[in-house]
């Protein structure tokens, strides 16, 4: 039986990120107990970064901050894609 991995608000879960929720029963099991909004929060902490080694380290921090409990990354002010007055800093998808 496959759990289902749930998304955020904006962000979808990545590849990567799916392989890192599914390794382990007890981090998928907290990953679907957050709200909308913060798993929206870990995903676009862990998929902002421009380095794939920052990135790496990011879903590791993930599992390891999830499975102690935590329910946000820490020292992150927030998704800025939820910002309007932010869209100025992203390019746009044509």
């Amino acid at each position: 039986m496959t759990i289902e991995i749930l998304n955020g608000i904006l962000h979808e879960v990545p590849d990567d990120m799916q392989t890192t929720l599914s390794s382990n029963a007890t981090l998928l099991e907290k990953w679907n107990k957050l709200t909308p909004i913060q798993r929206n929060e870990w995903i676009c902490w862990v998929t902002i970064v421009k380095k794939q080694e920052t990135r790496e380290d990011h879903n590791k921090r993930l599992r390891e901050e999830l499975i102690k409990g935590k329910r946000n990354p820490c020292c992150w002010p927030g998704c800025p894609h939820r910002r309007p007055n932010a869209q100025k800093w992203f390019k746009q998808k044509t």
